[in-house]
């Protein structure tokens, strides 16, 4: 098992190290750069540019220069002193930006991935248990409106709801005197009073394809010899279940958790827009449209962390849960 971790930790360190590099290179791809952009909005808006001050700036974030010397600027900082460069269009240092909006995006969609799963297993397990019955029948139903009203839809209907019955509003993730503030049990209680909205937004797509997964795979399980021959050994038909298919059939799913942040993460950036949240999604938007490449790079460098997180946890789980993979590595 030792042996397991530290492959995959050398893994990580050179996956790291190549998302940095296509990041890097990705939010190069665009003609120009953001002082391209930049002039051109002042030209068009009539104001006068100083070419002295703009080539300075160039000098300075080494536009111009080939691509590898721009890169290692860039990680050296990084790695050196956790400087990850500056927001030209926010003019602020992008640490400062990011790490606010990511912990917001990792709670919120953290709490998204949770309620998917606690919600999604039990039903997926009764289903397939229950095949054609009517819960089977209604789960489906249910399934197939979660996977067909789109995020955004559903985040409108919610605060349109919300407001004709309650009359109040649920967009940002806290009320305008607890924005600032530090975190206390009257700024949890208000940040769940509002954080409801997305994470159900969010958590019912994931929630509907999570239960037709398992039921699918489920299914399959429970035709298998072993199932047939711990039920003759007269195991009880809930230890049968729990203790031998569902493991196996759980295995496709939790192979998956390194991509749900990230996935979240990205399909959630109009969901934000739409309920006002101070999240990643709309940052990492707004960077790309206007070339801000420190920003934009910095924020697809850490999704591609929180992937390979994830992935080294799916692996962790999965040689938990199935002796195979803990065999294979030997």
């Amino acid at each position: 098992m030792l042996r397991f971790i530290v492959t995959r930790l050398i893994a990580m360190v050179l996956t790291l190290w190549a998302v940095s590099f296509v990041a890097f290179a990705i939010i190069q791809l665009p003609p120009g750069d953001y002082l391209t952009t930049y002039v051109a909005t002042l030209n068009s808006n009539g104001d006068r540019v100083d070419p002295a001050a703009i080539d300075a700036l160039r000098r300075q974030y080494g536009f111009g220069e080939p691509y590898l010397v721009q890169y290692w600027k860039w990680i050296s900082g990084i790695l050196g002193r956790g400087d990850f460069g500056q927001s030209f269009e926010w003019k602020a240092p992008v640490t400062t930006l990011i790490w606010g909006r990511l912990g917001n995006s990792i709670l919120v969609e953290g709490l998204a991935v949770i309620a998917m799963w606690t919600i999604a297993l039990p039903i997926g397990i009764y289903v397939a248990v229950r095949k054609y019955s009517l819960g089977d029948y209604l789960a489906t139903i249910g399934g197939f409106i979660g996977l067909a009203v789109p995020n955004f839809l559903m985040a409108l209907l919610l605060m349109y709801l919300s407001y004709l019955w309650f009359g109040t509003t649920i967009g940002g993730l806290f009320s305008a005197e607890f924005e600032n503030a530090r975190w206390s049990l009257p700024r949890v209680m208000d940040f769940l009073s509002h954080a409801w909205a997305p994470v159900l937004v969010l958590a019912t797509a994931g929630t509907a394809e999570l239960i037709r997964i398992l039921r699918a795979n489920l299914l399959d399980e429970l035709k298998k010899p072993y199932v047939v021959t711990a039920r003759a050994k007269g195991l009880p038909e809930w230890k049968v279940i729990l203790k031998y298919p569902v493991r196996v059939a759980l295995n496709p799913l939790i192979s998956t958790i390194g991509w749900l942040l990230p996935a979240l993460v990205s399909s959630s950036v109009i969901v934000s827009v739409v309920l006002n949240l101070p999240t990643a999604g709309p940052l990492l938007l707004r960077s790309l449209t206007s070339q801000d490449m420190y920003l934009a790079g910095a924020i697809i460098m850490l999704l591609g962390v929180l992937t390979i997180v994830g992935t080294l946890i799916s692996d962790l789980l999965l040689a938990w849960i199935d002796p195979r993979i803990r065999y294979g590595s030997k």
